[in-house]
């Protein structure tokens, strides 16, 4: 078994303890869009996200992609963003290092980025004022390299 199989087995039974939670079953369907979320690898909205299941014939509608991706960023698989266009898009969590986003507001690239510098001066801004942490986000807008000659 390899370490792709392994981090899906991990999600499976993580989502599958979450949905008996709530009472819920691990479908067919659930699972199908389980295994297809986690190796899309970039962030894509519902609409996106069905048209992938549309395009392969699959009879998966759009209103199971959707209650499922809303699953998976409750049970912590997924995280919902918003960037100024209207959309949600969502992007795996699972097993993920935190990063930040830089959003091209021309063409609506999504470019991630990690800075260590950036975390330590966010840590010490909060010791200052006596402030814990406990989840953050970081978008910057403005114009990727294509459009901004």
């Amino acid at each position: 078994m390899n370490s792709s199989d392994t981090k899906l087995q991990r999600a499976s039974q993580l989502f599958e303890v979450y949905l008996k939670r709530q009472s819920l079953k691990l479908t067919k369907q659930r699972q199908e869009i389980l295994v297809q979320f986690l190796s899309v690898g970039h962030h894509i909205s519902a609409e996106e996200f069905h048209l992938i299941f549309k395009e392969a014939n699959s009879k998966i509608g759009f209103s199971t992609v959707y209650r499922t991706l809303k699953l998976l960023t409750d049970c912590g698989l997924a995280r919902e963003h918003q960037f100024g266009d209207r959309f949600t898009r969502y992007e795996s969590s699972f097993e993920t290092d935190h990063h930040d986003h830089l959003i091209c507001t021309q063409c609506g690239d999504i470019i991630e980025f990690e800075s260590a510098e950036i975390e330590a001066l966010q840590t010490t801004i909060a010791k200052s004022h006596n402030f814990i942490i406990q989840d953050h986000k970081l978008e910057l807008y403005g114009l990727c390299a294509k459009h901004n000659q």
